[in-house]
């Protein structure tokens, strides 16, 4: 790698336009991440990108004047003191909050670039130009908040906040709900089952424990084998499939642990209060975000669960 200190004037000016070039492409794959979901956000970097081009553009022009038509390819990795950028524009969809810090530092580092740049330069002429890129890129947040408020009208900010929402219950509420109700309801039978069966705490931990291990795994493979995602929007399948292991295990674990305690009875007592709370958690979630009504909520998670609950005991009692 080389040392910013020992770039020429026409090598500096060649990462230049190679870093214009990078982030007009970035801006531009923004724009195509939010288009479907987010259109008026999409437009604003479609905006973006057409500032870096004629940054480019202009680059190119007095490259040409100065030191002919070829002009040699140096990236950002080939010098010392650029930051490693993560490819978070191959995710879909696109983080929002992500994007936005991504930005503010792209934004950060190229004027700094041109500061420096411009600090080394002899030719009045590239010096110019590098210090008016230099204000540009520091002015690119406040256009870019002008451009904004063409673009995201109040309308469009709400309908933009509804998608955003819509999409985390699609992929993340959604698959977390079914493996908290799966784990919370379909391991009350074997755990109560165990406990009034052998009256013994440990039993009925070391039941719960692999019941809730085993229907977490079990849960996770089916819902990441469910779909891949690409059509329904729900997201990538194996996020989903973590999402749904990992509360189906914590729904069964919430009232397995009480039993280590050693007394039957006070293990009882606690498991039976900590599966009360399961389900209020899992009614408010499903008021909350799946828009069920509260009594409909209590209802039908309350019923399952009840009946489950019967279940077990009237098994273990057997």
């Amino acid at each position: 790698m080389r040392t910013f200190e020992s770039l020429t004037e026409r090598e500096l000016l060649a990462l230049a336009i190679t870093l214009e070039e990078e982030d007009e492409r970035v801006y531009g794959d923004f724009a195509d991440g939010f288009r479907e979901n987010y259109p008026a956000t999409a437009e604003l970097f479609q905006g973006m990108r057409d500032e870096e081009s004629g940054h480019r553009r202009r680059l190119i022009e007095l490259f040409q004047q100065r030191f002919g038509n070829h002009i040699p390819l140096i990236r950002r990795q080939d010098v010392r003191g650029f930051v490693d950028r993560r490819p978070i524009w191959l995710l879909r969809p696109l983080p929002l909050d992500k994007v936005r810090a991504h930005v503010a530092s792209m934004e950060m580092e190229t004027r700094r670039f041109y500061e420096k740049a411009s600090g080394r330069s002899k030719d009045a002429g590239i010096r110019q130009l590098l210090d008016d890129l230099a204000l540009e890129e520091r002015a690119h947040r406040d256009r870019a908040e002008e451009l904004g408020k063409d673009k995201l009208t109040n309308t469009a900010i709400q309908e933009e906040a509804e998608t955003n929402r819509r999409l985390f219950v699609l992929q993340v509420v959604q698959p977390g709900l079914a493996g908290l109700m799966d784990g919370s309801v379909s391991t009350l039978a074997p755990v109560f089952a165990a406990a009034v069966a052998t009256h013994t705490s440990w039993n009925a931990f070391l039941v719960g424990l692999a019941a809730s291990i085993g229907a977490g795994i079990s849960m996770g493979f089916a819902e990441a084998l469910s779909d891949d995602g690409s059509m329904t929007g729900r997201g990538h399948p194996w996020a989903r499939g973590l999402i749904c292991g990992a509360m189906t295990t914590l729904g069964g674990i919430g009232h397995t642990l009480p039993f280590l305690l050693p007394g039957y009875q006070a293990a009882m007592t606690a498991a039976i209060g900590v599966v009360i709370v399961e389900l209020g958690v899992i009614s408010w979630i499903r008021n909350r975000y799946m828009d069920t009504s509260p009594v409909s909520a209590v209802l039908q998670v309350g019923l399952g669960g009840v009946l489950v609950f019967l279940t077990g005991i009237l098994i273990g009692s057997s």
